[in-house]
């Protein structure tokens, strides 16, 4: 926790004299079909929360085709030095890949956004179940939203022909004591379904725990069953091949590996050593690969995966990036990785290659950056 707030300290006063981006760059030839490949970015404005839509092209670069509301409000939480919302995972893709669904922390609703060929239309907008919605997973037609104001609260709906309508028995407190607007340490920072679809599951980072819940037949939510972290400050998680779970760890910079077992509790397999860069808080999978940003030393690290489910550091500096690596997220298929950094207001793209090494593929400037009312997070591609 100390180091976490010493960097915060620093990426605060950094902050202060970065220069935003004014222009957008892409390299190569791109469709601008947003059906062919995209990538989506949240902008979270206080003002008026929406999304910058980017066609992806075959070599990974990026064509603006449009910023699109959400029908509500970003938001920042107290004292967040980089990332305003304080999580992974704050937009989801839903419906194979047609449906967008968008967090608004400003105004404690979720957004369900039909995705077409150079637009995206607002289909649905509706209460989170909670205060500060932060973080949104979907499994199937079912999408889960975790709301980190307050004594925290998960919400779960079905998405129907664009609307999102609330599951009964879905409501579930994690039973915190932060304020509506939370402080960015204490409050949770992701949540997320297993690929069986039977657990969801909750990091709350300076509790140290993950909360897990049964999902039932009809969508609905059993008893929470609370997981002590192997490890300091759980931030972000991903899903291995087989269903283990792979979480990094703010407070000591390592990844740590679960089994999920039949009643919904986790099992530790193991930690890896530290990636040796500062704040690690986010992460991504692609094969038997992990990448994990490290925001306070401007980095990401990689980990292979073992067929046991614990992961080893495969490069402590897989590539360097813009300043403040936020949110980051894999295309379909994996050949490419996009990193968020919204200090520089720039998304950073690499080509993944068979060994787990990236290469820098091209960087998307001209996105805001993080102010004292919000700033971008949220990056999903398709």
């Amino acid at each position: 926790m100390r180091n976490l707030r010493l960097w915060a300290t620093a990426a605060v006063a950094s902050a202060l004299v970065l220069v935003p981006a004014t222009g957008a760059s892409a390299h190569g030839t791109s469709s601008t079909d947003l059906r062919d490949g995209a990538v989506f970015v949240q902008l979270n404005g206080a003002a008026g929360n929406s999304v910058e839509a980017f066609a992806r092209s075959d070599t990974g670069a990026l064509t603006p085709v449009g910023e699109f509301t959400t029908g509500g409000l970003g938001a920042k939480q107290v004292g967040a030095p980089v990332d305003a919302l304080a999580s992974q995972g704050s937009l989801a893709l839903v419906d194979d890949g047609e449906t967008l669904v968008a967090v608004n922390a400003g105004s404690g609703t979720v957004s369900a956004l039909g995705i077409h060929r150079d637009r995206l239309s607002l289909d649905s907008v509706v209460a989170s179940g909670g205060s500060f919605p932060s973080s949104v997973t979907a499994h199937g037609s079912a999408v889960y939203v975790l709301n980190a104001g307050g004594t925290g609260a998960v919400s779960g709906f079905r998405l129907h022909d664009g609307r999102l309508v609330p599951i009964p028995g879905s409501v579930r407190s994690l039973g915190l004591s932060n304020a509506a607007v939370p402080f960015f340490l204490t409050s949770p920072s992701q949540i997320g379904v297993t690929p069986d679809g039977r657990t969801l599951v909750v990091a709350t980072k300076a509790n140290n725990t993950l909360v897990t819940f049964p999902v039932r037949r009809d969508g609905s939510l059993g008893d929470a069953v609370v997981n002590a972290s192997l490890g300091p400050v759980p931030f972000s998680f991903v899903f291995d091949r087989r269903g283990r779970l792979e979480v990094t760890q703010a407070g000591d910079g390592r990844t740590a590996s679960y089994a999920v077992a039949s009643d919904s509790s986790l099992v530790p397999l193991g930690v890896s050593a530290s990636s040796g860069g500062a704040a690690l808080c986010w992460n991504v999978r692609v094969g038997s690969f992990l990448f994990g940003a490290n925001a306070g030393s401007g980095t990401l690290t990689s980990w292979s995966v073992a067929k046991d489910g614990t992961t080893s550091v495969l490069a402590p500096v897989a590539a360097t990036t813009s300043p403040g690596p936020i949110d980051l997220t894999a295309s379909s298929g994996g050949r490419f990785v996009y990193v968020l950094s919204a200090l520089a207001g720039e998304v950073d793209a690499f080509a993944t290659q068979q060994d787990g090494s990236l290469v820098a593929a091209g960087v998307t400037t001209g996105l805001p950056t993080i102010n004292a009312t919000g700033g971008p997070e949220g990056i999903v591609a398709s």
